[in-house]
């Protein structure tokens, strides 16, 4: 145990290895420990195997913490285009995909073979698998005992992600480190995940599963911990309930036992030429059947659930009162279920919540409490919307502790 670290990253994922490498060309010695056989695997399933890497758009808006602030630092100094201009020198070719989410033209597998790049060109040691038995503080060092023995080293880094995908080695490794010393977390929920309801909230949509189509969403409280959102994305109905990028994104912002706002037509109208109001007062529409009507905004199952659930189906528009009509829009335009729950860690794609930012500094991601502590990507209380955004963390987060090292 001779040597001496510069810094020793306890994570070899996203944030744990382009840290590294960054600390590494710095010229840091640096050590990575990893508890899994293969690295980057949460990496290589993201994206559906493609890799969202990051988001044109990557804001502090695009974040959710109790401290919505303390991303503006890390994000400033390594902004999207920096890790674009680092994929390009690799060659790897990428697509914009919807709303600023760039992809792999090939694989996932292409970013852990630019972060693994990365700290070869840094000399950074990588072992794994290996089992982190203690970190303990000794004066001005820290000592990791490991499964292969003691490791002693100026600084460590905890970059050992969240909770989701248990599958693949997950835990919550990072929150209990934090925990050991003295700094506070934010009690961690999935996020970015579907969410479940019963047959009695959601009725016969069960049947209609499959089905995918635009809506604008709405989650969430300005009184609650991340706030409310708004979103026009698509949603996906299930077996199980609904899915699909409008709900990941609403499932960061749900309280449990509150409701979700889906404005079914909402998409159309951002679309242009269209106008709700003008849809259901339009007199060329009295002949036609309730469902014809509104097949001509929405897929024609879905069409025809609606107008079952308000017994319009088979009705003239002219045969509807103004009450059933408004009653309709209202069911349309602001249709509000609780969901029963999420479906979970194992289906989730982001951890919520995490060490708590306060305890942190922002432009070092250092714990105020303790010199040489670190922590930087999904184990912190900072999660992203869906679209490239946690990724961008990573490389954000883990830029600015490199650069404190």
């Amino acid at each position: 145990m001779s040597k001496i670290w510069d810094a020793i990253i306890i994570g070899g994922g996203a944030a744990g290895l382009f840290c590294a490498g960054v600390a590494g060309q710095l010229g840091k010695q640096v050590l990575v420990l990893d508890h899994a056989e293969i690295l980057g695997e949460k990496i290589r399933i993201s994206g559906g195997g493609r890799c969202n890497f990051t988001n044109l758009h990557s804001s502090p808006a695009n974040f959710l913490s109790l401290n919505p602030h303390f991303v503006k630092s890390a994000l400033a100094r390594y902004p999207s285009k920096e890790f674009i201009k680092l994929v390009s020198s690799y060659g790897i070719n990428y697509h914009e995909k919807h709303q600023g989410q760039l992809f792999c033209d090939d694989s996932a597998k292409q970013i852990i073979d630019l972060l693994m790049a990365e700290c070869a060109k840094g000399r950074v040691a990588i072992r794994n698998p290996v089992v982190i038995e203690s970190i303990a503080q000794d004066q001005e060092h820290w000592l990791v005992q490991t499964n292969a023995g003691s490791e002693k080293t100026k600084s460590v880094v905890m970059a050992t992600g969240g909770l989701p995908v248990p599958a693949i080695g997950a835990t919550a490794y990072s929150l209990d480190i934090a925990k050991q010393f003295g700094l506070s977390v934010v009690d961690p929920r999935p996020a970015l995940v579907p969410l479940s309801f019963t047959a009695d909230t959601f009725g016969d949509l069960y049947d209609l599963a499959g089905l995918s189509l635009p809506v604008r969403i709405a989650s969430g409280s300005k009184g609650h911990r991340y706030g409310a959102c708004r979103f026009n994305e698509d949603v996906l109905l299930t077996h199980k309930g609904l899915s699909g990028p409008a709900v990941l994104q609403a499932s960061s912002y749900w309280v449990e036992g509150e409701p979700i706002h889906i404005d079914w037509l909402g998409a159309v109208e951002v679309a242009g030429g269209f106008n709700c109001d003008a849809l259901f007062a339009d007199e060329d529409n009295r002949t036609k059947l309730t469902e014809t009507i509104l097949a001509s905004v929405l897929p024609q199952r879905l069409a025809k659930a609606f107008a079952e659930q308000k017994n319009l189906l088979g009705r003239k528009w002219a045969e509807v009162s103004k009450k059933d009509r408004q009653a309709l829009k209202e069911l349309l335009t602001n249709w509000s279920v609780k969901p029963a729950g999420t479906l979970g860690w194992k289906k989730a794609e982001v951890m919520l919540g995490g060490v708590d930012t306060k305890d942190l500094d922002g432009q070092t991601m250092m714990s105020r409490q303790h010199t040489g502590l670190f922590f930087i990507g999904e184990c912190v209380d900072v999660t992203g919307h869906l679209g490239g955004h946690n990724f961008q963390w990573a490389w954000a987060s883990g830029f600015a502790c490199a650069q404190a090292l």
